[in-house]
């Protein structure tokens, strides 16, 4: 398992959006947001976006207002995880139209299902933007 957790904040640190592949208690997992979403919004735009805590290497980065964290094992390819969440915003983009925490707010099942479509049990297994969209675009029909 790669891909230990995903977390979209805003600037503020409000929480948008988590999803976790490994098992921890609700304490466990506030204090580790908290922990990593105070070191990532702490740094500036001229440090890298890897950042190690505890037993997690911290791979993140800013679009407009929403920071995107991941959290991985430490032998896992930083560049390949910084891909992803390029992947993720322009997936999130082609279905929302310019993604902002709005969409995210209002929508947070959709954007949880394209997490599910798009990660399994830690792993990426589908990069095909339209292959993660498919189902979320029978749902809208549906409606």
């Amino acid at each position: 398992m790669a891909i230990r957790f995903i977390i979209m904040v805003n600037k503020q640190g409000q929480t948008r959006l988590a999803q976790h592949y490994e098992w921890l208690t609700l304490e466990q997992r506030r204090a580790l947001e908290g922990e990593i979403v105070r070191k990532c919004l702490a740094r500036n735009d001229q440090q890298c976006s890897f950042v190690e805590h505890r037993n997690y290497k911290i791979v993140y980065r800013r679009y407009a207002s929403l920071f995107f964290m991941v959290g991985v094992d430490d032998d896992e390819n930083e560049l390949a995880i910084l891909e992803f969440i390029h992947l993720l915003v322009e997936t999130m983009d082609k279905h929302f139209g310019n993604v902002c925490e709005l969409d995210i707010m209002f929508h947070l099942e959709k954007a949880h299902l394209m997490l599910e479509e798009m990660v399994m049990n830690g792993c990426i297994v589908e990069t095909s933007k339209a292959n993660i969209l498919s189902p979320i675009q029978l749902m809208d029909k549906a409606h």
